[in-house]
């Protein structure tokens, strides 16, 4: 992964090349930003950089052994941590390396994707939520102890630290406190305020920002081949999201499907139809749990927007719904307003939290949709 692939974050990338260069690389760093910053794809490249052979002036020179390896995602001393999921009726707990090749592909087809994409890489339909279990943590250190094979130091890059569990997360704390020599540890965070605040301490934080409306649109035009248009389109609904993006330029077929839940739940409501409710609670159950998920934060999205909308907020730069969702929020947002968006929004925030909790599903649906039939008139 090369710097020259992010379409932007030029100053940030900058600042990291001149600290290889000085030889000033913090042992532990923190890349977070908004959702769709593209930390991921930086902390790749970066680590990219740190370990090539033939350093460029702004960049890794992509052609080295070591440069070859990174991109394969084979190289000795760099080693993954990233959230996976345990298998129905197993009491063993996985751990990444067990997820390697899933990895290695899922990274190889496109440095910028989303957890939603990697949990539905690894099939989380058929269990529960992904996570980094304890056991990763005998992972970490066996191979910190290990010295570096190739290069000057041994790398390891942690995606989404916020999904350790507290047994796991302590134990890293105590790694970042007395590393290994020669070790670097590169965070990737989504949520750094889940993340233990003494795990935060000991990091550099490297803050992304949103990408511009232009960066967006040039990455849409050069690898998806968009019009103009549809890529001002898309720029201006992503505001900022890469991932989001990438999913309006591929037609994202988990979002249609959010929005026809949605506004089935919606449907439901207003004809105050409980035994349709009931049905579409047993439906929502059957989902895995980071499609319930994924829905409920989708759906908080959309009361959002459609809100804007009643409130006659219309403006291009301040409303982003796609085709399909445009649709259907021109003859639905009247039904958002002031008066309950409050309460609408505390009801999903619950919901999620229940699911998050592993709260039986059945029950918080049921419970969501009666509350929102309440609700919606």
């Amino acid at each position: 992964m090369n710097f020259s692939r992010i379409p932007g974050h030029q100053e940030v990338i900058a600042k990291l090349i001149r600290a290889v260069k000085e030889e000033r690389v913090s042992h532990a760093q923190l890349f977070t930003g908004p959702e769709g910053c593209g930390s991921l794809a930086l902390a790749l490249a970066y680590a990219q950089f740190i370990s090539c052979e033939n350093k460029q002036a702004s960049d890794s020179c992509g052609i080295c052994k070591s440069c070859v390896k990174h991109e394969k995602m084979i190289h000795p001393d760099m080693h993954f941590v990233y959230p996976v999921i345990k298998k129905k009726g197993s009491s063993d707990e996985p751990v990444s390396d067990d997820y390697l090749p899933a990895w290695r592909e899922f990274i190889g087809c496109s440095p910028f994707r989303s957890i939603n994409d990697w949990f539905a890489e690894i099939g989380s339909e058929e269990s529960g939520q992904g996570m980094i279990y304890t056991a990763e943590s005998s992972e970490i250190i066996r191979k910190l102890s290990l010295k570096p094979y190739e290069s000057e130091f041994k790398i390891m890059a942690i995606w989404l630290p916020e999904k350790m569990n507290q047994t796991s997360a302590n134990k890293l704390l105590k790694i970042i406190e007395e590393p290994p020599e020669k070790t670097l540890f590169i965070l990737v965070s989504n949520e750094p305020d889940k993340i233990i605040p003494t795990i935060l301490s000991r990091c550099q934080m490297v803050k992304l920002p949103a990408f511009t409306a232009d960066e967006i649109k040039s990455y849409l035009r050069s690898t998806y081949g968009t019009t103009e248009k549809d890529s001002e389109d898309i720029a201006r609904i992503a505001r900022g999201n890469l991932l989001r993006a990438i999913n309006l330029a591929e037609k994202d077929e988990s979002a249609k499907q959010h929005l026809d839940n949605f506004r089935t739940l919606m449907r439901n409501a207003w004809k105050r139809d409980v035994i349709a409710s009931i049905e579409w609670a047993d439906k929502m159950a059957t989902a895995g749990r980071e499609t319930q998920k994924n829905f409920l934060e989708y759906s908080l999205r959309l009361l959002r927007e459609n809100l804007m909308l009643s409130l006659k907020q219309i403006r291009n730069e301040l409303v982003s719904l796609s085709g399909e969702e445009a649709q259907f929020s021109e003859k639905f947002h009247p039904f958002i307003t002031t008066g309950n968006i409050n309460s609408l929004t505390q009801e999903f925030n619950l919901a999620l939290i229940h699911i998050e909790a592993n709260g039986y599903a059945k029950l918080v649906f049921l419970d969501l949709a009666l509350k929102v039939t309440k609700l919606i008139r």
